[in-house]
């Protein structure tokens, strides 16, 4: 699985509460939880995000409070992949339960906000088409890429 789209740099910490206020939790719409995506901490950031678009972030991304919220918000403004240092483990838990794919990658700083990246799962590379840089991590395991190629665990399980 290859993914194209755009960089979004965000910070170490980014917690549930920064990707979607609490306020938001009466929903479980994804388009409508995605336009309200990141706006305590940028409140532009659903506006520019295209289809596709990657999230790059520090360390200990999706930290905080347990909520598939989060990454479904992330899904639901057209995030199609978060690439960071390290992720909270019950992130990592709600975004596959979601469908959404992550890397991690201690060569996250070289990239920057507005980067055009392309993201080989598969193999773990990121491409930064922008600088002409490539930086490989762990390949996304094959049975997680098999979830989300299928829209997440529920899904997955359904068509077994």
């Amino acid at each position: 699985m290859v993914i194209k789209g755009k960089a979004h740099k965000f910070g170490d910490n980014i917690n549930t509460d920064d990707i979607i206020a609490a306020k938001y939790l009466v929903s479980t719409d994804e388009k409508e939880l995605g336009r309200h995506c990141m706006e305590n901490i940028a409140p532009d950031f659903s506006k520019k995000v295209a289809q596709g678009d990657i999230i790059i972030a520090g360390s200990n991304f999706g930290c905080g409070s347990s909520r598939e919220h989060a990454p479904l918000a992330l899904k639901g403004c057209g995030v199609s992949s978060v690439a960071a240092k390290s992720f909270a483990g019950i992130f990592f838990r709600n975004a596959i339960n979601i469908g959404l794919p992550f890397l991690e990658s201690d060569q996250v700083d070289k990239i920057s906000d507005g980067d055009s990246l392309e993201i080989d799962l598969a193999h773990g590379i990121i491409k930064n088409l922008s600088k002409n840089e490539t930086y490989k991590t762990q390949p996304f395991p094959e049975f997680l890429q098999k979830i989300i190629e299928k829209g997440g665990l529920m899904k997955y399980v359904a068509g077994r």
